[in-house]
C-alpha cells in the first residue's frame, strides 16, 4: 500500500504549495501569454481548458509525479484488465465492458463477458423497437404512451439524468417518468398523469429486494389491477431489470422480459447496462449505441493516453491539488445547458458515494481529505442564486463549467441569440471568478459613472472582488448521445483516478447499508405500534411520537 501522505511526491507538493503563497491567477496569465495553449486537453469530442487553475508547469510536473508514485498507470491497467479492484467485495469493476465496442474480449474469471453483454443489448434493442413502433401493446390493444422507471440510486439517477439530457432525441409518442422516492407522493403524482391501459412500468432492482423500489412497484401493480385490468396482463405492462428470476416471476412479470446485468456492475455505474432501458426506449437503440460509443472513446483515451495528456487524470489531479493542498473541499458543477439540469445530482452520487471514504483499501484510516462535496445547478439559474458566495464568500470553491457550443434550440429575438447570451454568461463567470475586480478598477468604473470619491470609499469593500478562484471549462460541439456518453465516462474515470491516488475503494458503499439495516427494524417497530425502547433516547422519542400520532389517527 502506498499511503499518499508518506510519498516523497506528496511532500514535494506540500513544499511547492507553500512557495505559491500569494501567487494569483492574474499574474500567472500576465506573465505567460501561452498559458491557455499549455493547459488544455482534447479527447472523445470534448475540450477542457484548465488554465484558470492555481498551477504552473512545476505544479503539473509534481502532480504527475504523485500519480506515478501512487502507481496510477498500473491501477488503470488493473481496472481495464478486470482485476478485482473492488477489494472489499472481491469483484472487478467492469462498467467499461458494457460500452466496449472494440470487438475485443473482456475476461472475468477466465470467461469472456462480451457475448453476454451483447446478448442483453440485442434483447433490449428488440424490445425497445417493439415499444417504439407500437407493436408492443397493452392489455386493451393500445400502444404504449408512457413509460415509468421505478428504481432508486443508480437505477434512477443515471437513466433520469440521461433521458432529460437527450430529450431532443426522444420518441415523439413516449413520455418517460421516473419514480424513486418511497414517499408515496412521488408515485401518486406520477400515476395521476398516466393511463393504465397505455403505461409500461420498468422495475429496476438487481436483487428485486430493494425496499423502496419494491414498495413503489407493488403500489403501481395495485393501481394497475384496480383499474380493472386482469392479473394476467401484468406481464404486458411490467418488465424487470434484475437477476432474481424467481422474485420477478412471483411479481407477475414474464422472465422473458427480465433484462439482467452482473455483480461487477455497480449501481452508480450501471447506466450502460440494462438499467439504461428507459433511455433506449426514449432515444432508440442506434442512438443508444452512439451513447456507448462516446463513453468507449473516453475509456480508450483514459487507458492509453500519457498521464500528462489524459483528461480524466488531469481533472483528478486538480481535485487532489485543491482538496489536499489548499483545503478546498467543495466542488461545483455548472452545466450551461438546461438539458443537463440533473447532471450535478448524478455526479453527487457518482463522486460522493464512490469517494466518500475514510479508510484505505486495507482498512486503515486515511490521513488526508478524500472525496469533496459535489453540488451545482445549471447556468444561468445558479448565477442568480448562489454565485454570490462563489465570487465574494469566504469559501473558495473550484467550478467545472460545462458548455455545448451549439444549441439544440437556437432561439433568437430582438435582444439577440439565446445561446450566444448563454455562452457569454458562461465565459464571463469563469473570467470574473479568476480576475475579480480590484480597488483601482472599481475606482475607474465608478468615476466613469459620475460617482464621488466619498461614495467610492464607502462602497469599496462591498464592490471589489478578490478573484483568484479556480475553474475548468469543458466544451463540446453539441449535447448529443456521443457527447453525453463521453462526458459521463470522463467523470467516472476521474473518480477512479482520484481513488487510486488516495488509495481508497470507489466501488463499495457500506455507509449506505447501515441506514438500510436500521430502517428495516424501525419499520417493523412502527408497524407493531408498541412503545419502543431499543434505541437511544432521541430515536426512541421520535419513533414513539410518530407511533402515538399514528395511533391517534387510526
Amino acid at each position: 500500500m502506498n499511503i499518499p501522505t508518506k510519498l516523497s511526491s506528496w511532500k514535494a507538493l506540500e513544499q511547492h504549495r507553500a512557495s505559491l503563497e500569494g501567487e494569483t491567477l492574474r499574474n500567472l496569465f500576465a506573465t505567460d501569454a501561452q498559458r491557455f495553449d499549455q493547459f488544455q486537453c482534447t479527447a472523445a469530442g470534448l475540450f477542457v481548458d484548465y488554465s484558470k487553475n492555481l498551477i504552473n508547469a512545476t505544479t503539473l510536473e509534481l502532480l504527475l509525479n504523485l500519480a506515478s508514485e501512487a502507481q496510477l498507470e498500473q491501477k488503470i491497467a488493473a481496472l481495464k484488465a478486470g482485476d478485482k479492484v473492488n477489494n472489499t467485495e472481491a469483484r472487478p469493476a467492469l462498467h467499461s465492458a458494457l460500452r466496449n465496442l472494440s470487438g475485443d474480449a473482456v475476461m472475468v474469471d477466465a470467461e469472456d463477458v462480451m457475448p453476454g453483454i451483447n446478448r442483453v443489448l440485442d434483447r433490449m434493442a428488440a424490445f425497445s423497437e417493439k415499444v417504439r413502433s407500437g407493436s408492443w401493446q397493452g392489455h386493451s390493444g393500445k400502444a404504449i404512451t408512457d413509460v415509468v422507471n421505478i428504481g432508486i440510486g443508480g437505477s434512477d439517477l443515471g437513466p433520469l439524468m440521461a433521458t432529460e439530457a437527450l430529450a431532443p432525441f426522444a420518441h415523439d409518442r413516449l413520455q418517460l417518468h421516473f419514480v424513486s422516492n418511497v414517499d408515496g407522493s412521488h408515485l401518486a403524482s406520477t400515476l395521476a398523469k398516466i393511463n393504465p391501459e397505455t403505461t409500461l412500468f420498468i422495475v429496476a432492482s438487481k436483487t428485486f429486494t430493494t425496499q423502496e423500489t419494491l414498495s413503489n412497484a407493488h403500489s403501481a401493480r395495485n393501481w394497475f389491477l384496480e383499474s380493472g385490468a386482469p392479473e394476467a396482463s401484468v406481464a404486458k405492462h411490467f418488465v424487470a431489470l434484475s437477476t432474481n428470476s424467481d422474485a420477478v416471476a412471483s411479481f407477475g412479470i414474464d422472465t422473458n422480459n427480465m433484462f439482467e446485468f452482473w455483480d461487477w456492475v455497480g449501481g452508480r455505474y450501471s447506466l450502460w447496462s440494462a438499467i439504461g432501458l428507459s433511455l433506449m426506449l426514449s432515444i432508440g437503440s442506434e442512438r443508444f449505441k452512439q451513447f456507448l460509443s462516446g463513453a468507449h472513446e473516453m475509456d480508450k483515451h483514459f487507458y492509453e493516453a500519457p498521464l500528462g495528456n489524459n483528461m480524466p487524470v488531469l481533472l483528478a489531479l486538480l481535485t487532489v491539488w485543491y482538496n489536499n493542498f489548499y483545503g478546498y473541499t467543495s466542488h461545483m458543477i455548472a452545466p450551461y445547458d438546461q438539458y443537463l439540469h440533473r447532471f450535478p445530482a448524478y455526479l453527487q452520487q457518482l463522486t460522493m458515494e464512490s469517494n466518500g471514504k475514510s479508510v484505505h483499501k486495507d482498512g486503515s484510516p486515511v490521513e488526508h481529505s478524500t472525496g469533496p462535496i459535489v453540488w451545482g445547478e445549471p447556468g444561468t439559474n445558479g448565477q442568480h442564486a448562489f454565485f454570490q458566495l462563489l465570487h465574494q464568500g469566504t469559501h473558495i470553491i473550484p467550478v467545472d463549467f460545462i458548455m455545448p457550443i451549439e444549441s439544440m434550440n437556437p432561439l433568437s429575438n430582438k435582444i439577440g441569440s439565446h445561446h450566444e447570451l448563454l455562452l457569454a454568461n458562461c465565459f464571463a463567470q469563469s473570467e470574473a471568478l479568476m480576475m475579480g475586480k480590484n480597488a483601482q478598477e472599481l475606482t475607474l468604473e465608478m468615476h466613469a459613472a459620475g460617482e464621488s470619491d466619498d461614495e467610492i470609499d464607502r462602497l469599496k469593500g462591498h464592490r471589489t472582488f478578490t478573484g483568484n478562484r479556480p475553474s475548468n471549462t469543458i466544451m463540446m460541439q453539441r449535447l448529443d448521445p456521443q457527447a453525453l456518453g463521453a462526458l459521463i465516462a470522463l467523470y467516472e474515470n476521474k473518480v477512479y483516478a482520484e481513488a487510486a491516488i488516495w488509495d481508497i475503494n470507489p466501488f463499495d458503499q457500506w455507509g449506505v447499508e447501515l441506514g438500510k439495516q436500521l430502517a428495516k427494524s424501525i419499520h417493523q417497530e412502527i408497524e407493531a405500534g408498541n412503545t419502543v425502547t431499543a434505541h437511544d433516547s432521541s430515536s426512541n422519542g421520535l419513533i414513539n411520537r410518530a407511533i402515538k400520532f399514528r395511533n391517534l389517527q387510526a
